[in-house]
């Protein structure tokens, strides 16, 4: 009997989200321990479909397609090849971290918490679902519900009164892409039946022989576009990242975790697997654009991190310059920067799930405060706490022996192949990555230590299995990042085949030309 692998890992935390919501009230102790408990055996079924997985074996596997909607070729299909699984990792280690560090945001409101349990399981059942879709209409399904959880994780569980409104804008936000994606996904299917068979699968849509092979080019740049402009939101890419400082200021640490660490992964995964390989050509037409749009954002997202004010702000900046280099990346068309691209997508959601999770216990610590300015020398008081921060912030400049160094540096090979210009540019956000964060450091872990600092508590042993573990897989991958490269490297390949691009030839001095000549003849 063949064990349906992803419909498991997609049921478990829906049907735990279920339990939780059912306890009776004053039951908020009892619905953590479920939600930890049913996030744990999420974390199982992942690890082994991890173990399952073979890097040499068809590119994707724990395949399973049931008719849907049969009169509109819908299908539930799920399957996962070495990008998507490590993208489920990533959500599958991060989500029982972030119950653990939740514990005790939630005591003394109305329902402890329990509501609260209950949305982070749901989500963790979307965010799943999203990369294991293998059919455009499931996908965008799961696209679009994730909002509802998250949507509620900050305007009713958020920090502070703008929780409310900064909710409005990401729902705002992430409703226009979704409605720009779905006339997208409409015309997919429409071009599907002109072709002969009208269906969302995947499988059936890509690839030459595909059903959306023969497409007028300009159809494709416009059915591009409406995927593509949904995903820059989500990512997000500038100039629609507002929505993303704001949700950051007024979340609970543990929902900006999920909210930057995975939920906008998906819009980079989303132009790695449907904008490229849906629409090639488009792609290609597009990649310069893309391009300078990406370097925009590396820059733009430094420079404005630097003027920050507020911890939280700072770090949401820092992914928008983040995002730049994943989507530069995946645009620059090359096998080594799309591995890069990829790569940095887990990476990213390691470090800046670290730091997160680390600034917001420091809050915790001080009246729920997020401003620099109240705070300093914290490392003399809480060792732990500052050793943590330190970590997870070189983690996020990409210091090298620790994990987005390799992304960050394969993305650079990869653009410098593509063409030297733009990866030269790119540069400019490693330095100013350097500045900001060692500047946050010295601000609030360095100096004399504050009067109301100085009495506060180091790190608890929930608060240290909480962020350890991001911390080791931080050093693992940073010193040996070859079983995750192993995995993806393999899917990357079959993107490139799709898109029907190469790596460039390499360059020949006019010595080594001379040579080859001699040797011809």
């Amino acid at each position: 009997m063949t064990i349906p692998w992803l419909t498991l890992a997609i049921a478990l935390p829906a049907v735990g989200a279920l339990i939780v919501a059912l306890l009776p009230r004053g039951q908020g102790e009892l619905a953590k321990r479920v939600t930890f408990g049913f996030t744990l055996a999420v974390l199982a079924v992942v690890g082994a479909m991890a173990l399952n997985f073979q890097a040499d074996g068809p590119r994707f596997q724990f395949t399973e397609t049931h008719v849907w909607i049969e009169r509109f070729g819908v299908h539930y299909a799920v399957g996962v090849d070495g990008i998507a699984l490590v993208l489920i990792g990533l959500s599958a280690l991060l989500v029982p971290l972030v119950v653990l560090a939740a514990w005790k945001e939630q005591q003394g409101t109305e329902d402890e918490g329990k509501g609260y349990f209950a949305l982070i399981l749901i989500l963790e059942a979307m965010m799943i679902g999203v990369f294991a879709a293998t059919d455009v209409f499931l996908f965008y399904v799961f696209f679009e519900a994730m909002l509802i959880p998250v949507y509620f994780m900050i305007g009713r569980y958020g920090r502070g009164e703008g929780r409310r409104r900064a909710a409005v804008k990401f729902l705002l936000y992430s409703l226009l892409g979704g409605l720009l994606m779905l006339v997208a996904v409409i015309g997919v299917y429409a071009l599907s039946a002109q072709a002969g068979n009208g269906t969302f699968l995947w499988s059936e849509l890509v690839g030459s022989d595909g059903l959306l092979a023969g497409i007028d080019p300009a159809t494709a740049r416009w059915l591009f576009l409406g995927f593509f402009i949904a995903f820059a939101i989500k990512a997000p890419m500038w100039p629609v990242h507002t929505w993303l400082p704001t949700a950051a200021q007024s979340s609970r640490p543990g929902t900006a975790v999920l909210l930057v660490g995975v939920l906008d992964k998906v819009g980079t995964y989303g132009m790695l697997r449907y904008c490229l390989e849906l629409f090639p050509g488009a792609a290609t037409w597009f990649v310069w654009p893309v391009v300078v749009l990406s370097l925009v954002s590396i820059v733009y997202g430094a420079v404005v991190a630097i003027g920050q004010s507020d911890m939280l702000k700072l770090i949401a900046y820092t992914s928008v310059s983040h995002f730049g280099f994943i989507t530069l990346g995946i645009f620059a068309m090359t096998s080594q920067a799309q591995s890069g691209a990829a790569l940095y997508m887990v990476n990213h959601g390691f470090s800046t799930g670290a730091l997160f999770l680390v600034v917001g216990f420091l809050i915790a610590r001080n009246n729920g405060s997020a401003a620099i300015a109240d705070y300093g020398g914290v490392q003399k008081v809480a060792p732990v706490l500052a050793a943590m921060f330190l970590i997870a912030g070189l983690s996020s400049l990409a210091l090298p022996g620790l994990s987005p160094f390799v992304s960050e540096f394969l993305v650079f090979v990869g653009t410098y192949a593509f063409n030297p210009v733009p990866a030269i540019i790119a540069t400019v956000g490693v330095v100013l990555a350097a500045l900001y964060i060692l500047w946050m450091y010295q601000r609030t872990m360095t100096g004399p230590v504050r009067e109301k600092l100085a009495h506060i508590s180091d790190l608890s042993l929930r608060e240290k299995f909480a962020v350890g573990p991001l911390i080791a897989v931080i050093i693992l991958f940073g010193v040996y990042p070859q079983p995750l490269l192993d995995v993806i490297n393999p899917a990357v390949e079959g993107t490139m085949q799709q898109v029907g691009v190469s790596d460039p030839a390499p360059e020949l001095g006019v010595d080594q030309a001379d040579g080859q000549e001699g040797a011809g003849e």
